[in-house]
């Protein structure tokens, strides 16, 4: 039985996909099953909305589903936009970049901000939730964009400890130290110290 990972955003699905190779695990998509309903995120926080998704997904599919929510938290905007980063005001992410120096040009630099992962993983069989995690990488917003890897607000979140942002470095680097980079090394681990059949049996 395969694990479902419940997106359709490419980039995420690429970046899953990096960090589970190699595991004896078949994987599948939501761009891999026919149209499902998507749940409302009502969540308050990243583990909340993370939970919705894979209760829903794994109650629709069967399968034990893998969710995520993430999102960028800016110090100087309280937290925003959080849970909405996707959803923030701009149609394209230049739009949103260009926003957010809207809203901090009257903040002193640094921007610190932090990308925030929250992974739950929930069976298809029971709709019990098997494993979950949260993970932080801390940062700067950046005062223009660089660099075009990643995807996302990756090209103005400025990451210290490499003097670039996560637009400027490659999968290696950015997934080694990245949020969703530690969250799903953590589901990995998890899973190799559990066993596959007992995870996929539940």
């Amino acid at each position: 039985m395969p694990l479902l990972i419940a997106s359709t955003n490419e980039g995420k699905l690429r970046e899953i996909g990096l960090l589970l190779r190699g595991l004896a695990l078949p994987i599948r998509s939501l761009n891999d099953l026919p149209p499902t309903p998507e749940p409302d995120e009502t969540g308050a926080t990243f583990p909340e909305n993370a939970r919705i998704k894979a209760h829903a997904y794994a109650a629709a599919s069967g399968l034990v589903t893998l969710a995520e929510d993430s999102g960028l938290a800016i110090d100087a905007l309280g937290g925003r936009p959080g849970v909405h980063s996707a959803r923030y005001p701009g149609a394209t992410y230049p739009e949103k970049f260009a926003n957010l120096w809207k809203e901090l040009a009257t903040h002193k630099r640094p921007w610190t901000s932090r990308y925030v992962c929250a992974i739950a993983v929930v069976s298809g069989g029971t709709g019990g939730v098997l494993f979950e995690t949260v993970a932080t990488v801390e940062g700067e917003i950046w005062n223009e964009a660089r660099g075009t890897s990643g995807f996302g607000y990756d090209p103005v979140f400025y990451y210290p400890p490499y003097g670039k942002t996560f637009g400027e470095v490659g999968d290696e680097d950015k997934l080694a130290v990245a949020h969703r980079g530690q969250a799903i090394a953590g589901f990995r681990n998890w899973v190799e110290r559990e066993g596959l059949p007992s995870m996929l049996d539940r």
